[in-house]
């Protein structure tokens, strides 16, 4: 990929960003963002000329998007399943039947990890040319020791042949694979003492998740994982309250998780939970509606009682195959009510806190990491207004720019 280290980036539209010093979004208009060594170092008002500037020509300039929960690491797609959906089968019905993750189990368990890699690779590329600058990739599609390393180590690889900043996470607790089905205890017992120490000793993962739900993991379950987890160095995140409310919000914010995600059927407790912690609360609409589904995260309760909320895309093939952060923040603005800019702000500022580098990555702003994208708009409303068109003009990753 042919990519140009930059001087800064000149003849700026309107400006958008979250402001670390006031804590909130700010709007500009104009000028020029300088950058050295891969970072923001100045805005000046003035525009320059000189061809080591990207010339924004006018448009719309934001920080790079974050998309803080992604499931890339898959064999094959799923689309027999989509189409059951449109003839009135549940997800969870498809899941007891055999479908679901555990399909994905089977299939990725019979790819070799250089070609599981190509594919992490092409979906990576997706996602950055969809304006996403830094991305949280899970495993999860192994539920073997074996398998998920194999998962870890393709992210890992794909992730070194492109620009956009990974962070992993392992997943082995994302279902219960068909050999432990009558012997839950033992495969969490493998995740525990093998699959998790093994993770930690080859530095493959920087997150530990679970599936904390009816039917998959309780919390005392997910307690346990997460425990092991913790004590291997890993942080942490937790799938919680996606169907039913089994208090995973509360455990998330009592663990000091990073991230609670889905939230779809969280209490008034958990709500609570996480507005007393720092436990970020990341959305993700793009299932509700890939789903059919018409419970919604009650995403306005949440900001109106002071939790933070990111937004991610929860790319996988079962329940989103999409890769596009602008459409997330469109179904952010329709069903979950936030206004333009709040969904803006869940994109980068709430993305980045779950992820934990809001002090480093996320804003336009002196010392942060230059991640930005150019946007073919007017304002930032219009990224949200628009949608099922790609308007990304340009990006650029740590003063480079690589699209």
């Amino acid at each position: 990929m042919n990519t140009k280290t930059i001087k800064g980036i000149t003849n700026i539209g309107q400006w958008v960003s979250w402001n670390p010093s006031s804590n909130q979004m700010e709007l500009g208009e104009g000028g020029t963002w300088l950058i050295e060594n891969g970072k923001f170092v100045d805005y000046r008002s003035e525009n320059y000329t000189d061809p080591n500037y990207l010339d924004a020509k006018g448009q719309l300039l934001t920080p790079g998007l974050l998309d803080p929960h992604t499931h890339p690491a898959f064999a094959s797609t799923r689309e027999l399943e989509f189409e059951m959906r449109s003839q009135g089968k549940s997800y969870q019905e498809i899941a007891e039947a055999g479908g679901g993750i555990r399909n994905s189990v089977r299939q990725l368990r019979d790819i070799s990890e250089s070609k599981l890699s190509d594919l992490v690779h092409q979906r990576l590329s997706l996602m950055m040319a969809h304006g996403t600058t830094t991305v949280e990739c899970k495993s999860g599609y192994g539920l073997s020791t074996e398998a998920e390393i194999k998962s870890l180590r393709a992210i890992r690889s794909a992730a070194e042949r492109l620009p956009l900043k990974t962070f992993s996470t392992f997943l082995g607790a994302h279902e219960i694979p068909d050999e432990y089905r009558r012997d839950k205890e033992s495969y969490i017992e493998l995740l525990t003492t093998e699959m998790i120490p093994r993770v930690a000793q080859e530095n493959l993962a920087e997150f530990c998740d679970v599936f904390c739900e009816a039917g998959v993991y309780s919390p005392q379950e997910t307690r346990k994982i997460l425990e092991a987890a913790q004590n291997n160095g890993l942080q942490l995140r937790i799938h919680a309250d996606e169907f039913v409310s089994t208090g995973g919000a509360e455990l998330a914010a009592e663990m000091k998780a990073l991230s609670a995600d889905h939230l779809m059927a969280i209490s008034p407790e958990g709500i609570q939970a996480l507005a007393d912690s720092d436990t970020v609360a990341t959305l993700l609409p793009g299932t509700t509606f890939f789903l059919g589904s018409d419970t919604w995260a009650p995403a306005r309760k949440m900001l109106d009682s002071g939790v933070t909320i990111a937004l991610a895309t929860d790319f996988n093939p079962g329940s989103n195959m999409s890769l596009s952060m602008p459409f997330v923040m469109t179904l952010a603005v329709i069903y979950l009510h936030l206004t333009p800019l709040e969904a803006l702000q869940a994109a980068t500022y709430g993305a980045a806190k779950s992820l934990g580098i809001e002090k480093t990555t996320c804003a336009l702003h002196t010392g942060y990491q230059a991640d930005a994208v150019l946007w073919k708009a007017n304002n930032y409303r219009q990224l949200s207004y628009f949608y099922g068109v790609n308007q990304v003009a340009e990006v650029v990753i740590e003063g480079k720019h690589v699209h």
